[in-house]
This record gives C-alpha cells, structure tokens and sequence, in this order.
C-alpha cells in the first residue's frame, strides 16, 4: 500500500515519527518538497535523530530513500548532514539514497537573500528560517535557478551563478549584506557537490520501476498543510506545496499510485514564525515549555502553543483527501483537567466551518469551543489503543468526528514504541 504522511497544522506535527513508524513495512521512502528548512527528530531505540533533509526511511538499512525533484538541495547543508547521521552509525551509500538530478539547488546567496528580504519587510516578517528556501523557489519559477543535474557541467555552472549575482550582489549590497563572487559560490558548493555526486541521477525510473514491482513507497511531508504556498495562511506559507498534492509532483509520481493519505496531527495545536494562530494560549505554551517540550528541531525556536483547531484540521483533511489521521503527543494532555477544542470561528458575527482566505478576516477569528473532560492520567506506558483512559479515546472520537476523518494512528510519547494503533 503506497501511503503519503502529510502534515495537517503548520508542520511539527511529528511526521518523522509517524513515518519512521511505518517504514518498517516499506521498501522505499521518498521526499518531494521543502528544503532544510523542514526538520525531523526521529527517537529510536533511546537514540534521538535529527534530519532535515534526508528522508526518516535512512535509518534503516534495507530500504531506499529518495529526495525528490520538488526539494530544494543545499548541498553543504546536506553534506553536514550526512557526517552527522553517520557519526550517530547510521551508513549513507548510494545504494540507500538516491538524489533527483532535476531538484534545484539551494546557493550561498540564497540564504543572504532570505535575510534580505525579511529585512526588507519589516515588523510584516514571514519569521523564515533563513535557509535560502524561499528565493531558491523564486529561482526555479523565474527560471534562472540551477538543478543538480547543471552542477555536473561546471563552466556552464559558474556562467549562470556569475549572471545571477549580478541583481542578487546589488540587493544584498542595498541591505548591507555580503556579496558573493561566482568563484567563491563555485568553491564552497563543488567541494560539498563531489561528496553527493554518486547519490545525482535521474530519479522518475528508479520509483516508477518501484511501483511496478508491486514494492511499497512512502512519501514523506515536510512542513504541513497551513504552510502550503496555496492553502496555507498566506502570506506566512512556506514557498512549496507541503500537501499530498506536491508529493506527486514533486517526485514525478502519478496520484494514481496512491493507496492512503495519513494526515499528522497533534492533539493539540502548535506554529512558529509569524501569521494567525486563534486558538493560541500563553498558558498551554508555558506549561509545554516547562516540560522541555515544543522547542524547533531546526532553529530551537520555541512554538507557541494552543488548543486543537478543527476549522484547520477539517480543511487540511478535505485538500489533502485524508483516509487515516495519525494524532500524536496525545501525552501533552495528560495533566489537565479540562480541554478546549475550536470547533469554528466567529468573524464579526459570522459562523466559519473552514479558514477563511482574506487576509484580514484572520485578525477578526475568534474560536469558539467545546469543552471535554481531560482524564489526568499517564499515558506514556500505554501500549495498546484500549488502556487509554475513557476520556482520551473519547476525547480522539470527538476528534475525528470533528475533522471527518477516523484515527488510525495515537502517538504518546517520542519513542518509535510509543505509537498505537487505533
């Protein structure tokens, strides 16, 4: 059963732990969009992994893992990367991790220009990372960006970065940023370049033979569904389609090799960087906080926190076509004695089932809730769906009652073994 995990909130939602998850049961995980930008801490057997790049599925040691050509690859990143993984003993060889030839490439100044471009906005920040993600993008629809199959001709490479830099070096020089020389960019990114260079092929044949082999694939999201360039809260999006959509096109998959859609949720709601978040809570945020819980895998960043939001959740199901939702850190409730659930918004007296599109009718959105009996219990130790309290299974009913999709998936805790299924 070929599945894509996609998240359904503004990313963190645990997507790594979900596929690592279900990627016992599969022959070959792929990445079709995002960047670096994208980060997920994958626990297993005690051992705490972070990836940003590399697909959750390079852990184990018999399956294949694909980045796709909708990622955007910043090749020294993705070769520290690489060292970092392998120091935890985990072996990267081409036989485990392919690298679409046709994936745009993510340069030096790519980075300078995101700083540029949050400067340039002002107190209307996007709250990026900062990794180059958003103007590589830009590149590739614009149509002077680089792809990896480009970095194998290096004259024609250095010709195109000497042409680009000179709008880029004039906007960095306007906000005081460094410029960059083509000999310079070409020094750092080939010595990074040769160390993936076994890894660059044309990925397409390698997954379409895969299918018709009747092996199993599974298409890892980054990010989630309110950062989608088209159904996130736009303007604050990040710059790819993080929905089941882009994992198609962003791996040169056709829909009609999908079998299921988990969509990743917490049983809770949690964003970082700027944009609307209704149901945020100061209260929720702290307390998650104290317990050393909701800090970025990427930029450490703490995440505000708040109460589940089903006017998102219920749109992210319907754009995604979600079959199964996997709710995880269900732990993270443990301790309260009540819980909130936004089950629509009120926008100047008016009842919203699903998040509006006018920027400003987000400053307006207040929720309106419903309110459950929390079941003050433990739930960590649980290892089947059925010793959860009353009230938590309760609690994922309404939940699933709420987003229109069944729960398949309970996560409560970060260990591999801390997931149940439904």
């Amino acid at each position: 059963m070929n599945t894509i995990v996609t998240g359904l909130q503004w990313g963190d939602e645990g997507k790594g732990k979900i596929v690592d998850y279900l990627t016992e049961e599969a022959d070959v995980v792929v990445r079709g969009q995002g960047g670096n930008n994208a980060g997920h801490t994958v626990i297993a057997k005690g051992t705490k992994y972070i990836l940003n790049l590399l697909p959750s599925g390079i852990l184990w040691d018999d399956k294949l893992n694909v980045i796709g050509n909708g990622v955007v690859v910043d090749p020294v990143g993705l070769v520290a990367e690489i060292g970092r993984i392998e120091a935890q003993g985990v072996s990267i060889t081409p036989d485990k991790l392919l690298i679409s030839d046709r994936a745009h490439v993510v340069l030096p100044f790519h980075k300078e220009l995101d700083a540029a471009r949050e400067l340039a906005l002002g107190d209307q920040k996007i709250g990026t990372t900062k990794r180059g993600i958003g103007p590589t993008y830009a590149d590739k629809i614009n149509r002077c960006g680089l792809r990896m199959a480009d970095l194998l001709n290096k004259e024609f490479t250095t010709a195109q970065i000497a042409r680009r830099l000179v709008d880029a070096n004039e906007v960095l020089a306007k906000h005081d940023l460094p410029t960059f020389t083509a000999e310079q960019v070409i020094a750092e990114v080939y010595e990074a370049f040769e160390r993936l260079r076994p890894h660059v092929t044309n990925t397409i044949p390698a997954l379409h033979k895969a299918w018709k082999d009747d092996k199993v694939l599974l298409f890892e999201g980054a990010q989630g569904t309110l950062l989608d360039i088209d159904f996130g809260t736009y303007p604050f999006v990040t710059s790819s389609n993080t929905t089941a959509g882009g994992s198609c096109t962003g791996t040169g998959m056709p829909p009609t090799a999908i079998d299921r859609v988990i969509g990743v949720c917490k049983a809770y709601t949690t964003r970082v960087g700027s944009g609307p978040f209704p149901t945020g809570d100061e209260g929720l945020s702290q307390y998650l906080h104290d317990l050393g819980r909701e800090f970025g895998a990427v930029t450490g960043r703490p995440r505000g926190c708040g109460w589940l939001d089903t006017v998102l959740l219920r749109f992210a199901c319907m754009v995604n076509g979600v079959t199964d939702l996997a709710v995880t850190n269900v732990d993270g409730l443990d301790a309260y004695d009540t819980l909130q659930i936004c089950t629509h918004y009120d926008v100047d007296g008016e009842r919203h089932d699903l998040p509006p599109a006018c920027r400003a009718a987000w400053d307006k959105a207040v929720p309106v809730y419903e309110t459950l009996p929390g079941w003050k219990t433990d739930t960590t130790g649980c290892t089947e769906y059925d010793q959860l309290p009353d009230n938590a299974k309760a609690y994922l009913k309404r939940f699933a009652e709420l987003c229109g999709a069944p729960v398949s998936f309970v996560g409560v805790g970060p260990d591999r073994d801390q997931t149940l299924v439904a």
